[in-house]
């Protein structure tokens, strides 16, 4: 008997005006590994842990030299480049009135609610867009309430392997058509007012002197850069050893491929979106990269 479940999101709302577009376009990016997230697989592994605030990142292995070409300065994308930034914003730490009522604007008080975490929204966009280039978005972190739903799977309950049901695509259309609604150069200039709040909470997410507007631009080069593969995608039920059998199998499920299971988060939730869901969405990342991009070395 192939198991089904079926449960849309909430509709999505007209196109968002005012101040309230900046948040639009970080539910573009943060909402990758949110909103749509909770619908579809999450991850069996525990997550790993995000940084402590103060704490610095893990230091990279250097490369080895060149002795015959030296290298070249990192790309730096300055925000300044797009508009300035809003000098009265409040502190980070004040800033969650502001930013609800910015986003209570874009989507309504109801939707809103519905839609997202509210509290620490702005740390909670920075981590999660951060993580979307990693193995795991940990579930505290994300920017949205978790939502109803399994995720459904065709093939005989008892198979190995199983395939992501081609209908799942539906349950993810209203937050493709929120993210195209986005008008992206009202969006990237309300980006560039409040960026102050963005960046104080990269640098408290552990990156002291990192620049988040540089690694905006890595995590959506780096999801444009997810592959595509061969439809349906192959699913199979992780092992969980225990007494208590889990009353939530379907949130235990990876992708039967090795290849595949071992992408980022970001580009396995791309892959199980299906492969029009994941096409719109890339053509929205690649017009807000094409903004956000300033690249001086």
């Amino acid at each position: 008997m192939p198991q089904r479940a079926r449960s849309g999101p909430p509709q999505a709302p007209p196109p968002p005006s005012g101040a309230a577009r900046l948040m639009a376009a970080l539910l573009v990016l943060a909402a990758l590994a949110g909103a749509v997230w909770w619908l579809w697989l999450r991850p069996a592994e525990v997550p790993a842990p995000a940084p402590q605030a103060g704490a610095p990142a893990p230091a990279a292995a250097p490369a080895e030299p060149v002795a015959s070409a030296p290298a070249e300065p990192a790309l730096h994308h300055p925000v300044d480049a797009l508009g300035e930034a809003d000098t009265q914003l409040p502190p980070l730490a004040q800033s969650d009135a502001a930013v609800r009522q910015a986003l209570e604007g874009l989507l309504g008080a109801q939707q809103a609610a519905a839609w997202l975490q509210l509290d620490g929204f702005v740390h909670r966009a920075v981590a999660t867009v951060d993580n979307l280039a990693r193995p795991q978005a940990s579930a505290r972190l994300w920017p949205v309430q978790p939502a109803p739903g399994r995720f459904a799977v065709d093939g005989p309950a008892d198979a190995q392997t199983q395939t992501i049901a081609a209908d799942n695509a539906g349950r993810y259309r209203a937050f493709v058509a929120l993210a195209e609604s986005v008008p992206l150069d009202a969006a990237v200039t309300l980006y560039a007012r409040l960026y102050p709040l963005l960046q104080s909470a990269y640098e408290e997410l552990g990156y002291p002197g990192r620049y988040f507007n540089d690694r905006l631009v890595a995590v959506l080069d780096h999801l444009l850069a997810t592959p595509e593969a061969a439809q349906p995608l192959a699913v199979q039920l992780t092992r969980v050893e225990g007494e208590v059998a889990s009353t939530r199998p379907w949130v235990r499920y990876e992708f039967a491929d090795p290849k595949l299971q071992a992408l980022s988060s970001g580009q396995k939730m791309l892959l199980r979106m299906g492969p029009d869901n994941a096409r719109r969405l890339k053509a929205v990342m690649t017009a807000l990269r094409a903004r956000v991009a300033t690249g001086v070395r």
